[in-house]
């Protein structure tokens, strides 16, 4: 599918190896290297020099395109579709897939809806035991977050192309609720995972924005950057 031009954006040219780290001040991070584990972050490849998934990381952030936020204006959540849809036909509804996907020990009622299971969170290092009775402990979050896209490009998307970045397993993941509500529209020079997280995150974040042909911040693309060095 084309991707609309974005319109009042100034778009400057990307060059990955001068940028500078500059702090941001009242950034939001979950602090701690957190634990190594399933969501350990750490890629196949400890060669900096770009193997495996953080090559291809590397290579698509160099592509990303360099561009200053658009304002909110008009944003809302259902701009992005209803949540959640049954994207895959499978006749159970994102969140649920989701669930299934990154929980372990997972029971069910009938054949979808996700009544408990244990999460090995990634934005926290904590297990945490999911029920459905307590359901906002448990979020589905956005990697990508929608509202960032919307300033990025997704404001002049048509709908069901947004409704397809919502329910884009590869930009979905379970995590606790507090650290999900504390990141919100955050870019990641806002708000980071802990340490052992960073690499897969920006893996993450790299990934969909290439797909999407999604702009990002001069600041987010140095932290992105910075994420990486991490693998």
């Amino acid at each position: 599918m084309p991707v609309p031009r974005r319109v009042g954006v100034k778009v400057t040219s990307v060059v990955v190896s001068v940028f500078v780290a500059a702090g941001c001040a009242g950034n939001v991070s979950l602090s701690g290297d957190g634990p190594s584990g399933s969501h350990s972050g750490k890629s196949s490849s400890k060669d900096k020099g770009g193997k495996g998934k953080e090559g291809t990381a590397r290579k698509e952030l160099a592509k990303l395109k360099d561009a200053k936020p658009d304002s909110m204006n008009g944003y809302s959540r259902d701009e992005f579709g209803p949540a959640w849809k049954d994207v895959d036909h499978n006749g159970c509804d994102t969140r649920n897939d989701i669930l299934s996907r990154d929980l372990t020990k997972v029971k069910k009622r009938n054949k979808c809806v996700v009544i408990s299971g244990d999460l090995d969170d990634p934005y926290t290092g904590k297990d945490i035991v999911f029920a459905k009775a307590r359901a906002t402990e448990v979020q589905i979050d956005h990697v990508f977050p929608l509202g960032l896209a919307w300033q990025m490009g997704a404001d002049h998307w048509t709908e069901l192309k947004r409704t397809d970045l919502a329910n884009d397993r590869d930009n979905l993941l379970a995590v606790s609720g507090r650290p999900n509500e504390q990141k919100s529209d955050k870019g990641p020079s806002e708000w980071q995972p802990p340490k052992a997280f960073q690499c897969t995150y920006a893996e993450k974040f790299i990934a969909v924005a290439d797909e999407y042909h999604l702009s990002v911040t001069h600041a987010d693309h140095t932290e992105l950057g910075d994420m990486l060095d991490t693998c």
